[in-house]
């Protein structure tokens, strides 16, 4: 992926398509309980263990996962293979240099979206994004349109309703918590305990979730304490 392609995929995930405030957000109660463990890592360790490092680079240092962008055309990507479809994912995360990362999940097997993507949460220091990327910006037909001056304004009435953005004010390095949901059609994120945003969208559905990675542009982003449930019906 070329630094142009690059740069316009990263100011779509951080255009306010649309907002909420965190007075009047909308958001419902849990959508699931945290069932089976997928997946846990507290990087007590001095490698990578089951992290692929996509693009460079990724290590573990001082017990949490580093992500540094290490080349101009594209952010680190960072990724485990862990089987999943509904499900809850928690983490924290450092922006310790970083203006931006991306929490991405794909099914490579899926040939209806770029590099098969299917969701992802977006992060940045002014806002957090929720996207559907399988009938999003990803899906085949609408990443083409987008590039296209010509077929732009048809790509933006396709896209309504496939993303959600929070406005925040993050701080650069300190330790935060993040959890996602995603159960059926419907996204929720919570973060330090608080619920910020909520997407309901039909390409989150999508069965099978195959893998799911940081993407960190910048400096450095930091990450522990991951961890992946299967997702149970909310109380």
């Amino acid at each position: 992926m070329n630094s142009r392609l690059n740069f316009f995929i990263l100011c779509f995930f951080l255009s306010p398509l649309s907002s909420n405030t965190h007075a009047d957000k909308g958001i419902p109660k849990a959508l699931a309980a945290k069932g089976e463990v997928l997946f846990e890592d507290d990087f007590e360790r001095s490698d990578l263990g089951g992290w692929k490092v996509i693009i460079p680079g990724f290590k573990v240092k001082d017990g949490v996962l580093v992500g540094t962008q290490d080349r101009d055309n594209h952010g680190a990507v960072g990724r485990v293979y862990v089987p999943m479809s509904d499900l809850v994912m928690s983490f924290r995360f450092r922006l310790a240099g970083s203006p931006t990362f991306n929490v991405v999940f794909d099914d490579k097997n899926f040939k209806g979206s770029h590099a098969g993507h299917i969701a992802r949460v977006a992060i940045s220091m002014k806002q957090i994004r929720l996207g559907d990327d399988k009938e999003g910006i990803m899906r085949n037909d609408i990443f083409e349109m987008k590039r296209d001056p010509a077929r732009k304004a048809a790509a933006e009435k396709l896209l309504e309703g496939r993303g959600e953005t929070i406005k925040c004010e993050l701080e650069s390095n300190r330790w935060y918590e993040m959890q996602i949901e995603i159960v059926g059609d419907e996204m929720r994120v919570v973060l330090d305990g608080e619920a910020i945003g909520f997407l309901k969208s039909p390409g989150l559905a999508h069965s099978t979730k195959e893998s799911v990675h940081f993407t960190v542009n910048g400096t450095a982003t930091q990450f522990d304490e991951v961890k992946i449930w299967r997702a149970e019906p909310a109380n």
